[in-house]
């Protein structure tokens, strides 16, 4: 296999044994991104002369003596909604398609301590908001298992760059499955950690309550390698929480006798395909064979979570995409006559169809009058969707169900129809809701060969359980584990 095809502990064997550099690495990342970028349309920005530079200030320091930690040396790749010092963060948006950061986020610093090698900046559905990536500015990106199907989003260039080995590891961001649904569309794996583990500051914000940054990886053993690098708390976010941060790898337990998995009923009923229903059945079985208990349960307040979403989602995107008037740091109008007519304008010019309809619906749904007949009704519906997850935990380790209810559907498939696009979130929403941690692994394939993800979900602040779950289940299955088939 090549240097690329390898996983981050995989590569970080090699580096310890001084089999490769970190150099070599870095250029063999960049020799598959020449061969298949066109294709894919993964990125935005690449950083190739910066990190050809990181990746031989990391070989001086090997060279030294320095120990290898677990993720030096390893290229990866940034959802472009996390701020780069020097670098564009365009959120692949018109509105900020010129926008260099002057400070790093967070998770940005920690990977620089731990010592990563930025490939560059990836492309995401305009300001998170769309589930396929075919809403940027900088066009749609493409699944590198089929060209002809979307990747899943908004992480969707995270996750192409992933599966089409343009990466090692990446960096995507989860507000209501997009970490997760395209880790399942892209067959690799994807974690969204518990709401407050990972520091949001420097992370564009779409929807404060519910956003949360977390990896995009080939196997459960690079994203708890990812997850000890990333996590802990900010004092520069207030929402950031102030707990322990375990060691995620001591997790990495082939086993899961004695485990309770509990299945509800309301993610495998009307509108999940039946080759998913189908996989998630064997899935079940797989587990039992493990010697886990598997039983049906209901979460019964799952039905309303689309709609909850819907409400919280665009109102908190209203309030957060205000900052974007064309005055400062964004596009400018350029024809304007007087300050309002700039405000029109640029706003006008600079969002995208998406990004306008969300922002319309959150500032109806904020509006004098209606605040307390939706906003403030679907916050009362969240708290109850909340609850249903907590009395499930009292009995059940984990909750299994389908990532998304399809595998990766064709480009422009669900472009025109908003509510279908919003209907395939639906096993990844309530997640966010409720705050909990989520992993997305892939359990099978379909007729097509499209990957199709399950989906664990844990307690807060119990990534361990979920993601021991996600690894027994992996070793139990990498026999039967594809790539995809994408030439260079």
């Amino acid at each position: 296999m090549k240097l690329n095809e390898l996983t981050a502990h995989e590569l970080h064997e090699k580096l310890v044994g001084k089999e490769v550099s970190a150099t070599e690495i870095t250029k063999t990342v960049y020799e598959r991104i020449d061969a298949v970028e066109g294709k894919v349309n993964s990125y935005v920005t690449l950083t190739r002369e910066q990190a050809i530079a990181q990746a031989n200030e990391i070989d001086h320091r090997i060279k030294n003596g320095e120990t290898v930690t677990p993720l030096m040396g390893i290229p990866i790749a940034i959802k472009d909604n996390m701020c780069t010092d020097g670098v564009k963060t365009t959120c692949s948006s018109k509105m900020l398609a010129d926008f260099v950061s002057p400070y790093n986020a967070t998770v940005m610093n920690k990977l620089n301590t731990a010592g990563t090698v930025m490939i560059g900046k990836t492309n995401l559905d305009e300001f998170a908001m769309g589930g396929s990536t075919e809403t940027s500015y900088f066009g749609t990106t493409h699944n590198p298992w089929d060209l002809e199907r979307v990747p899943g989003g908004s992480s969707g260039g995270s996750a192409a760059a992933i599966a089409a080995d343009e990466a090692i590891i990446s960096l995507g961001s989860d507000t209501g499955g997009s970490i997760r649904q395209p880790a399942s569309f892209c067959g690799i794996v994807g974690l969204k950690p518990t709401y407050g583990r990972v520091s949001r500051y420097g992370l564009v914000a779409f929807a404060s309550s519910l956003d949360q940054i977390g990896p995009i990886t080939k196997d459960v053993t690079d994203a708890a390698l990812v997850m000890n690098a990333i996590s802990g708390h900010d004092a520069m976010d207030s929402t950031s929480a102030n707990v322990d941060v375990p060691d995620f790898t001591k997790a990495l337990i082939p086993d899961v006798k004695g485990m309770k998995i509990g299945v509800p009923k309301e993610y495998l009923g009307e509108g999940v395909d039946q080759e998913v229903a189908d996989n998630i059945q064997q899935s079940i079985k797989q587990f039992e064979a493990m010697g886990a208990k598997c039983e049906e349960i209901s979460l019964p307040n799952t039905e309303y979570a689309v709609s909850v979403y819907y409400i919280i989602a665009p109102a908190e995107a209203s309030s957060n995409l205000a900052r974007f008037d064309g005055v400062r740091y964004t596009y400018r109008a350029e024809d304007a006559n007087d300050l309002m007519e700039l405000y029109c304008k640029s706003r006008s010019q600079g969002f995208g169809p998406e990004v306008k309809r969300r922002i319309m619906i959150g500032t109806y749904a904020l509006s004098s009058g209606y605040y307390d007949a939706y906003y403030k009704k679907a916050q009362q519906v969240r708290t109850l969707i909340k609850q249903d997850f907590e009395k499930a935990f009292e009995t059940y380790d984990v909750i299994l169900s389908p990532t998304s209810p399809s595998a990766a559907f064709k480009i422009g498939e669900k472009a025109s129809d908003p509510l279908s696009m919003y209907l395939s979130d639906i096993c990844t929403i309530p997640v966010n809701l409720a705050g909990i941690p989520s992993i997305s692994i892939p359990g099978g394939y379909n007729a097509a060969g499209m990957p199709i993800g399950i989906q664990l979900m844990g307690k807060a602040f119990d990534e361990n359980t979920i993601l021991r779950a996600a690894y027994a289940f992996e070793q139990n299955i990498k026999d039967t584990l594809k790539r995809a088939p994408l030439k260079g």
